[in-house]
């Protein structure tokens, strides 16, 4: 069996719930060849990496797969890329708003993920559900922790990746999609990797 270590978002923005965590809670505790240990994070620049990278060396994982919000997609979108840079058009869950700031002063522009990305996009096309290759994570939270990870665990065997989810049907907000087809879709990456 694979370790695999999955984490999704509290809610933030004035929201309700997230529905990167609402879906991971609803997530077995195998699937395929992995077994999952489900973690939830705060919005928080820089803490949430901590809280991701805290949990990693307690439980060694093969692979980390970090799930997020991202409204206004249509699908299930798999990141290929993480990019040095923060910037934030609202503040996260702690008020910290940067502007144009890197997330590892002199670090790299960018880290490429280090999941099968379209592979992962393709399968989960092929169930049914909504899904394509997204290039950019944003700069808001969700890059900022797949960045942090690629850097983190460069050059050592722990695999690390990022999807984002769209809003889920019970938010009211368009384009969504039912939270079931969430998990169908997280499920099937899954049994990808």
């Amino acid at each position: 069996m694979k370790k695999l270590l999955i984490t999704g978002f509290e809610p933030f923005g004035g929201e309700e719930i997230n529905p990167s965590w609402e879906a991971v809670s609803l997530l077995p505790d195998r699937i395929g060849s992995c077994e999952l240990t489900k973690l939830r994070i705060p919005v928080v620049f820089g803490e949430t990496a901590e809280t991701v990278i805290q949990k990693a060396e307690e439980l060694q994982p093969d692979i980390i797969l970090c799930i997020g919000q991202a409204g206004g997609r249509e699908g299930i979108t798999p990141e290929l890329v993480g990019i040095n840079l923060r910037y934030a058009k609202i503040p996260d869950n702690k008020g910290n708003q940067p502007k144009d700031e890197p997330i590892i002063p002199k670090g790299k522009t960018a880290y490429f993920s280090t999941l099968p990305v379209r592979n992962i996009a393709e399968e989960i096309q092929k169930s049914g559900v909504n899904a394509q290759v997204s290039y950019s994570a944003g700069v808001y939270v969700c890059n900022d922790l797949l960045y942090t990870l690629l850097a983190r665990f460069e050059n050592s065997p722990v695999r690390v990746g990022f999807i984002h989810v769209p809003y889920c049907e019970t938010q009211n907000k368009q384009p969504s999609l039912p939270l079931s087809d969430i998990v169908k879709g997280l499920t099937v990456a899954i049994k990808t990797l």
